[in-house]
């Protein structure tokens, strides 16, 4: 599955950062690309293994928003 994660907050490569291997780092998360100009995260993930919501909390959890 893909999603796309509409953050507010992320400004430069440490939110990049911090991010990408917050979400890399759940159990069934593929790949996670951000894109600082847009403020999207496009998360390719398994969704026996993981949901929206809880790549949703990974992303909050590092102090940024999720529309």
């Amino acid at each position: 599955m893909q999603t796309i994660l509409d953050v507010k907050g992320m400004t430069c490569g440490h939110c990049k950062a911090s991010v990408e291997g917050a979400l890399t780092e759940l159990t069934g998360v593929n790949s996670a690309k951000v894109d600082l100009n847009t403020g999207k995260v496009e998360v390719n993930y398994q969704e026996e293994k993981v949901s929206v919501d809880e790549l949703k909390e990974a992303v909050e959890e590092q102090g940024y928003d999720v529309m």
